[in-house]
């Protein structure tokens, strides 16, 4: 296929010429599904959107191509950005995006009259085919493009898809799928979850990123994180760089680290910060003055992770640990965004285990070995959602569903039986609930299956998506003041009037709550008494932590600072230091307790879960744990008796059934069971139109979990929570791998002292207590020594 003459002309006036990848593109432009694997900034977008501009140019009558973005501003820049060619070479195609911004007028006209080219993503994609117009709007339609396919594909919003897309290829056979991304571990994996018969194309990587950890004058702190220290030379970079990206792993820390950079930033550098809880408005202004290039420097998270094109970037500086090389190397491509121009990125790493954490990221980098975790099969939620979706379209004939869903990557591996659960679970509830009617939902008529009550469409629709948001409340300054973003409700529970926080980067004083909210008022000068937001802590990756273990055996460290290979020398005297195959665990004594040291590298939700099950099984042992805190490397327990022999707390038989009496009635149960049963819809996020509070949420989840807990412990959503919960908070699977790795070789060391490489976790932040025995000694302990002090020694 070749391009239009108009558009050929067009791009020579520009002085541009395509890439070999974009030529291949328009080669293969019959191909049923291509998986085009680029460098960020080689015009990927552009070279999935050529063969339709070529078969657009000779007309089509309504919607040719889909366009799907994580990124509902992805999706408006790439429609500014692709009209640019389309209008300068006069080409008939129009250009729409449909997003949850798009007014409800231009979306009715949409469905009555589409495009040539749709912009949207996944969650109106749902919503679209919900329709009993769906048929007839994408009857034309010939191809899709899937940008960012690689951060889909690690969320649930990336299942919904590729149901949405095997429906599509149903109501349009011979569609033709296209798949953009930058970074992939594994490309045949995600060829696979795009379509069985993907092709996959390979762009000239260009040069390997110009990356280095920052000097300082100063050392990183020994625990914490944010940043802080590097404040100087961080600002001297950027009056060296025209535009640069600072990035953080989470909200709170990014709006802490602005608060002082801005501080320090005497020449009054123009910097602003970018993050999810900040308002669309503040957003919107600060990408407006990116793009015009009124700004030196953006403060941000993961929301400047994917996307729009700023050219203008030359320096990217991650703050803290990236954890995972693959959000590591996406980041680095912000920089000089220009296919065959290197990145230039610098770490700061915040603490000092965050040092060798850097260095084996740095060098995983350039090795470019990307990490991430093997994808499991399609959830079940997300498929109960989208045959309730497909109800509300037309009745469905359950073979053929059946058929359609396994022709999708994520659930190719689903059985019958699996389908069948699901689909007795939406229509009637499952054997718990089929009493009550709001959950009989669809019925058997003339073999097909219908919605029971064709009223509820409304409500399906509105409560589509697998977007779990964070219970919180909107922020703004007075009662009617301009809105500044949101904070999480339970942040906000533990507010009262006068206390003072962070958000947009400046500190605002709380007032009160009126109307679900938060109103403040400005603060200046204040030291703000309590961050933002908790915020989510990302677990260092299963490579990334092999990697460390590989550097930790090095015996010298000519590429750590000097600061950090003296700490490891120090630790080999006085101990030793972990091994890939063994687990080195310490015992020793510290201001009157008994401390346990598990260095497991098993990511901070699987050590955190170490140390609630270890903690249990020291309990019934008599040896009175006190508590304990987790890190990304090592649990650390505390306690008034010794631990002599580690090795049976640590037998995987024991911790699973630990485990097992530990879930039946924790929390993270019900969080997770409140998150599936959103998903699968058997709870509402909307009625009505009206957002429900998540405490509404939480509630009603709350009691249907005691029910079925009660009454059906083998319902279909109490199997898919502890699935869930498996993999995510609890990250058993990161211990079960952890344990299958060392094979039993457990070196127990028993120090007189506390060791170099254990001392940073007692300065660690969310240290959690044991209350058991323990602290009822303690207790009696104390209450003794007040009546002998008080001359009563008849004891308690």
């Amino acid at each position: 296929m070749t391009l239009p003459a108009a558009l050929e002309d067009w791009f020579t006036a520009q002085g541009w010429r395509l890439h070999p990848h974009q030529r291949a593109m328009l080669d293969r432009a019959t191909a049923s599904s291509t998986l085009l694997i680029a460098p960020t900034g080689g015009g990927k977008t552009l070279a999935g959107f050529l063969p339709s501009l070529a078969e657009l140019a000779h007309g089509h009558d309504g919607l040719h191509t889909l366009y799907i973005s994580p990124l509902k501003a992805l999706a408006a820049d790439i429609r500014r950005n692709l009209r640019r060619p389309v209008e300068g070479a006069n080409l008939p195609i129009r250009i729409e995006d449909r997003t949850g911004d798009t007014p409800y007028t231009q979306r009715r006209r949409q469905r009555a009259d589409p495009p040539h080219i749709l912009l949207t993503t996944p969650e109106s994609l749902a919503l679209l085919l919900s329709y009993e117009d769906a048929p007839r709007i994408v009857q034309g339609l010939k191809r899709v493009v899937v940008d960012e396919l690689h951060a889909l594909a690690e969320s649930k919003r990336g299942d919904q898809l590729m149901l949405a897309l095997a429906r599509l290829e149903t109501l349009a056979p011979g569609l033709r799928r296209v798949g953009l991304s930058a970074t992939v571990e594994d490309p045949p994996a995600l060829a696979a979850y795009l379509g069985a018969s993907t092709e996959i194309l390979m762009a000239d990587p260009g040069p390997d990123p110009d990356i280095s950890m920052l000097d300082t004058a100063a050392p990183p702190p020994w625990a914490g994180g944010g940043g802080r220290y590097a404040i100087p030379e961080i600002l001297n970079e950027i009056t060296r760089h025209q535009t640069t990206l600072i990035f953080h792993n989470t909200r709170a820390q990014a709006e802490i680290f602005f608060h002082h950079l801005w501080l320090a930033n005497s020449e009054d550098l123009p910097i602003g910060i970018h993050h999810g809880s900040l308002s669309r408005e503040q957003r919107e202004r600060v990408e407006a003055a990116m793009v015009s290039g009124a700004l030196r420097a953006v403060v941000c998270t993961g929301s400047l992770d994917l996307g729009i094109d700023w050219g203008a970037v030359d320096l990217v500086i991650q703050v803290g640990a990236p954890k995972n090389i693959k959000r590591l190397v996406q980041r680095i491509g912000r920089a000089n965004h220009r296919y065959n121009a290197p990145s230039k990125a610098l770490l700061v790493p915040a603490n000092r285990f965050e040092v060798v954490e850097c260095q084996a990221a740095l060098e995983a980098a350039r090795a470019h070995a990307l990490d991430g975790e093997p994808r499991g099969p399609g959830p079940r939620d997300v498929l109960c959602q989208h045959i309730l979706a497909t109800a509300c379209a037309a009745p469905f004939d359950a073979d053929q569903l059946y058929a359609e869903v396994i022709s999708a990557g994520p659930y190719a591996a689903l059985t019958r039986p699996e389908f069948d659960d699901c689909l007795n679970f939406v229509a009637t509830g499952g054997y718990a609930l089929r009493a009550y009617d709001r959950w009989q939902r669809l019925m058997l008529r003339g073999g097909k299956w219908t919605l029971r009550d064709p009223r509820a469409v409304s409500l399906i629709r509105q409560n589509l998506g697998t977007i779990i948001d964070i219970e919180t409340l909107k922020v703004r300054m007075g009662r009617f003041g301009p809105p500044l973003g949101e904070v999480e409700e339970s942040f906000a529970s533990t507010l009262s009037p006068g206390d003072t926080f962070l958000i947009g980067g400046q500190i605002v004083r709380y007032e009160g709550l009126h109307e679900m909210t938060v109103e403040v008022s400005r603060s200046p000068g204040r030291e703000p008494k309590v961050a933002v937001f908790n915020g989510t802590k990302f677990a260092t990756s299963t490579q990334l932590s092999a990697r460390i273990l590989d550097i930790f055996q090095q015996g010298r460290w000519p590429d750590l600072p000097a600061h950090t290979a003296e700490w490891l020398t120090l630790q080999t005297e006085v101990s030793r230091l972990p091994e890939p195959d063994r687990l080195l665990v310490e015992s020793f004594p510290q201001d009157g307790r008994q401390h346990l040291c598990v260095y497991g590298f098993a990511g901070r939700n699987a050590q955190q879960t170490l140390g609630l099950l270890l903690t249990k099984r020291m309990e019934d042992q008599g040896l009175a744990p006190l508590g304990f805190v987790a890190t990304d490397y090592a649990t650390l327990i505390w306690g008034l008796e010794p631990v002599l022999d580690a090795a049976p707390l640590l037998d995987i038989t024991n911790l699973r059934e630990g485990l097992e009496g530990w879930l039946s009635g924790n929390a993270v149960m019900k969080r997770t069971f409140r998150n599936v049963a959103i998903v699968a819809g058997l709870i509402e996020r909307s009625h009505q139109g009206r957002r429900k509070t998540g405490r509404q949420a939480t509630f009603s989840s709350d009691i249907l979990y005691d029910t079925l807990a009660r009454h059906d412990p083998d319902h279909l959503l109490l199997r898919l929570t502890r699935e869930e919960a498996m993999r995510g908070l609890i990250d058993f699977g990161r211990l079960e791998e952890m344990l299958a790795r060392i094979g039993g070789r457990i070196d127990h060391v028993t120090l007189p002292r506390v060791t170099p490489l254990a001392a940073p976790l007692f300065l660690e932040p969310g240290k959690i207590p044991v209350h058991g025995k323990g602290r009822e000694r303690l207790a009696e302990d104390a209450a003794r020594a007040l009546l002998r002090a008080a001359g009563l020694d008849g004891g308690v």
